[in-house]
């Protein structure tokens, strides 16, 4: 029996025209599984919750946490707990043993950072960003498409689900299409429970999961404290607050006012359109605007109208630039971390 994100990953995979053999592989399962739900009538499959697979470090794990902390400061290796518990009995693998040392002492794993692209229309992340803390926090809604490179930002003072799925629909608007999949992190308002139906099988917030299917998209997760899975979002989140919230917050401040979520927001618009999604990018060597025009013959056209309230991406060249305040951001750089509290 497969579980309901994955018989939702059928339905939107055959609304973008997938065939029945490239969704068995796809998602793991035979074409006779994929054809027997494709032709069900029940709108959701139920469940059974998969047993948890023990492994063979089980048994020393309590030996491990306690020579750990026996030792401290002192610091133990791999090699020297790996000899200990294969005196102990130990029949499991060295690796297994230094992938559960590094959780145990809450360390990333070191790995090879390689950058990799994807193809137009296949997908787009999505990672919050907080630019003020405090009692009047401000939070940004950040999305980066992974082909062109094309930047969205919302600013809001709450993450709440309705307020991601509202992002979102901007979102879509802004680049007039939806892409294939999109990826986020451990989000309470997209996963409830990793791994719930087995590994790599998630839970997903039930709101949310209705939001993807109506929506046509496919949510991925990005592995805990793997930055690298969701690395153009990441980067673009320091990127937007050295390079937009930090110089208006400081030039807000200059004059005793206190930027808000509705200044952010009439600002941030031009932002994208004539600074952001027009440089050159370092990595693509060319501007997001470009390749985003050509992204846009590929993404799933929108379900629903565009909002009136912000123009898109492919409409930006016939903006007035006159319309917009114009006047350039310089602050010394100390001004930027005494403002926002770094």
């Amino acid at each position: 029996m497969i579980t309901r994100e994955e018989h939702m990953e059928i339905k939107v995979y055959l609304k973008q025209g997938r065939s029945q053999r490239w969704i068995a592989k796809e998602l793991g399962i035979s074409r006779n599984t994929v054809k027997k739900y494709i032709e069900s009538k029940l709108d959701e499959p139920g469940y059974k919750k998969r047993e948890v697979i023990s492994s063979k470090l089980d048994d020393y794990k309590v030996f491990l946490s306690k020579r750990l902390a026996d030792a401290a400061p002192i610091h133990l290796t791999g090699t020297v707990l790996y000899r200990e518990i294969k005196d102990k009995g130990y029949q499991g693998s060295y690796s297994l043993l230094t992938h559960y040392l590094y959780e145990l002492r809450g360390k990333k794993e070191p790995e090879e950072v390689v950058r990799f692209e994807t193809e137009p229309g296949k997908q787009m992340q999505v990672d919050w960003g907080q630019m003020r803390g405090g009692k009047e926090p401000i939070h940004a809604f950040i999305t980066v498409l992974g082909y062109s490179r094309g930047l969205f930002v919302r600013f809001t003072d709450n993450m709440r689900y309705e307020t991601l799925e509202q992002c979102h629909r901007l979102a879509f608007d802004y680049f007039q299409g939806i892409t294939e999949e999109i990826w986020y992190d451990n989000m309470k308002t997209v996963v409830i429970e990793r791994h719930a139906y087995g590994e790599g099988k998630h839970r997903l917030h039930q709101g949310f999961y209705q939001f993807a299917k109506t929506m046509g998209f496919i949510p991925k997760l990005c592995q805990p404290y793997r930055p690298q899975t969701k690395g153009k979002v990441e980067r673009m989140v320091r990127y937007v607050r050295d390079n937009f919230y930090n110089p208006l917050a400081t030039q807000y401040s200059a004059i005793d006012l206190r930027v808000d979520v509705d200044t952010l927001n009439q600002k941030v618009t031009h932002w994208l359109n004539h600074t952001a999604n027009t440089r050159i990018h370092d990595t693509t060597k060319e501007k997001p605007i470009d390749r985003l025009k050509k992204e846009r013959s590929y993404l799933k056209p929108l379900g629903f109208e565009v909002s009136p309230e912000q123009p898109a991406i492919a409409q930006i060249d016939s903006l007035p630039v006159a319309n917009y305040d114009t006047t350039p951001f310089h602050h010394d750089l100390a001004i930027y971390d005494e403002v926002v509290g770094v």
